[in-house]
């Protein structure tokens, strides 16, 4: 069954290495293309992430030069890696093909320049996370304890995301600001976050935060990184599925997806080590869920929810 998969940080990885891996098939990616095929990948987002030791003034050069490894080495040496760039090209992808998408994790790269972040949306970002887990110029993050929300810059933001048709992703904020984002986004979602409810830690959402990101038409893709699904123990598949499940519970059932976080994770949830074991989560979802639920969940709800096609 095709997926759509709304995280990874192969970017960060392929440019850390400086040209030592190759994105087809080095093992050392989690989602390196064999693996995408192998696991039915249908469309991976790609994530920029900027590491917070860095200076600020190598962040958007950083930021740049993980662009540069999108399109020299996931797309420039695999014709059949596609750059989606407009929502409808969800809709022309071909068999054989695989969709990629570049998507922003924390706004540090621009600092106080929204013409920065205009070249990043003329290169290709489709969905902005304003933080990473500390604060920025943007807003607090989900381990910064002070607690804010969003700063006027972090609105303004907000108001070019919703200009633009692109994604404001809540995944890394506070509590606070999650909820200033559900109230101003046109186009709210969680691209790797699962319910607090059955695992306390702040990366996770509340049971009225997603609910209210559900009122707004929103998506929760939940992620495979193990501290999230489950406080402590071996965490498997089944313990992932019980988030979907819950989700489920508040009113999520067409509004659910899947975020896994693959290459910026160290730990794994057991038969979920790589994007080439996912068949193995839609084959536990299958035992819980109607085909045409996993099939929401797996990519279907992600196309119905994009911007310009409906809530």
């Amino acid at each position: 069954m095709n997926i759509i998969d709304l995280h990874c940080d192969a970017l960060m990885k392929l440019q850390e290495a400086n040209g030592a891996l190759r994105f087809a098939d080095s093992p050392e990616l989690h989602t390196n293309k064999t693996r995408l095929q192998t696991g039915q990948i249908k469309v991976q987002c790609f994530a920029i992430f900027i590491e917070p030791y860095l200076k600020g003034d190598q962040k958007f050069q950083v930021a740049l030069e993980q662009i540069d490894y999108f399109y020299k080495e996931v797309l420039g040496r695999n014709p059949d890696m596609v750059h989606i760039k407009e929502w409808s090209d969800f809709d022309r992808l071909k068999i054989g093909q695989i969709g990629a998408m570049l998507t922003l994790e924390g706004v540090d790269a621009i600092g106080n320049d929204l013409a920065k972040l205009h070249i990043l949306y003329q290169l290709g970002v489709r969905s902005i996370g304003l933080t990473w887990n500390q604060a920025n110029l943007a807003a607090d993050g989900a381990g910064e304890p002070r607690g804010a929300g969003l700063t006027l810059f972090g609105k303004e933001i907000v108001e070019f995301n919703n200009e633009h048709q692109i994604l404001t992703d809540v995944s890394h904020l506070s509590d606070k600001g999650i909820w200033e984002v559900i109230e101003l986004a046109k186009y709210p979602i969680a691209s790797h976050s699962n319910a607090r409810a059955l695992c306390q830690h702040p990366r996770n959402l509340t049971d009225e935060q997603a609910k209210a990101l559900f009122a707004k038409g929103g998506m929760i893709h939940v992620v495979y990184h193990p501290p999230f699904v489950k406080e402590a123990g071996e965490v498997s598949i089944a313990d992932l599925v019980k988030h979907i499940d819950h989700f489920c519970s508040l009113g999520g059932l067409r509004q659910i997806g899947l975020g896994s976080d693959f290459d910026g994770i160290s730990m794994f949830v057991k038969g979920l080590e790589d994007a080439s074991k996912s068949q193995n989560l839609i084959n536990e979802l299958l035992k819980n869920f109607k085909e045409e639920e996993v099939r929401g969940f797996a990519f279907e709800n992600f196309l119905n929810h994009r911007p310009g096609i409906g809530s």
